[in-house]
């Protein structure tokens, strides 16, 4: 497996339009603590970005010697926001954006049973261009529970159309998120999100499941005890050989400073490399 860094380190969790660490310091941080790609959201670059700086941002990854695993092109699909399969009624933009990158994978959004047509014919148009489409294990999407995740594959059923496994998200909702349904994604595993949440009714933050409603949650790191159970997911895929990027994928501000969760996260994912 390979190690991404997420530019969702710089953003608040409840703000994910604004990064709050300048591009180059998150750059020196991958490098220092040895991953091999960035992950680039609409908070550094998106397909709203003038292309000379999404051209520049690309020479200073070029300069770390880091790669872009993952792009996601505006705000409405990380906020998970009925807005966000616009994109697949036009993908053009994002594929151009992935294409600055020179990322293979965009992250796309779907909310309904409609956008599966719209996800095929999305995939289509990227797959002329070398490029692949994913959806994150969400919660309050169609990717909310295993089952229907999988459902949502089948119907659309193009080979460039998989799935951003992320298990918090499925432990937050309830769901069974461990080596099982790891094995039942793995013909689908396009990317690897972790971020970890605890359960608590009074936590510091609030999400929305279909299944559960509002769900309390306080942010701990990947490697400490309580919410996902890491060591089991990591084995896992240890065991099946993952070759793909496992990204950080956790808003950091108001758990500890970036530089040490960038830091923490590396030592125990390498574990398992």
């Amino acid at each position: 497996m390979k190690l991404s860094l997420s530019v969702r380190i710089a953003e608040a969790f409840d703000n994910k339009e604004r990064s709050t660490i300048p591009f180059g310091a998150m750059l020196a941080m991958a490098g220092r603590y040895g991953y091999q790609a960035m992950c680039m959201r609409a908070s550094v670059a998106g397909i709203h970005t003038p292309v000379e700086v999404v051209r520049d941002l690309r020479a200073q990854l070029d300069r770390a010697k880091l790669q872009c695993s993952m792009v996601t092109g505006d705000f409405a699909v990380p906020q998970n926001t009925d807005y966000g399969p616009d994109g697949l009624r036009y993908i053009k933009p994002y594929l151009d954006l992935a294409s600055e990158f020179h990322a293979p994978l965009i992250r796309i959004c779907m909310k309904r049973e409609e956008d599966i047509y719209w996800a095929r014919r999305a995939s289509d148009e990227a797959a002329e261009r070398g490029i692949r489409l994913a959806h994150q294990s969400h919660t309050n999407s169609p990717f909310e529970s295993p089952e229907n995740a999988l459902k949502f594959l089948k119907a659309i059923g193009r080979p460039n159309f998989g799935i951003i496994y992320e298990p918090a998200n499925w432990f937050v909702a309830g769901q069974e998120y461990g080596p099982a349904t790891i094995e039942r994604m793995r013909p689908h595993l396009f990317n690897v999100y972790v971020q970890n949440h605890r359960l608590n009714p009074k936590g510091a933050s609030n999400l929305v499941t279909w299944g559960k409603g509002l769900v309390g949650v306080d942010h701990i790191g990947i490697w400490e005890k309580g919410g996902v159970d890491f060591d089991a997911v990591m084995t896992k895929f240890q065991q099946i050989g993952y070759d793909g990027f496992v990204t950080v994928h956790q808003a950091f501000a108001g758990i500890m400073p970036a530089d040490e969760a960038v830091r923490r996260s590396a030592e125990y994912l390498k574990r398992f490399q």
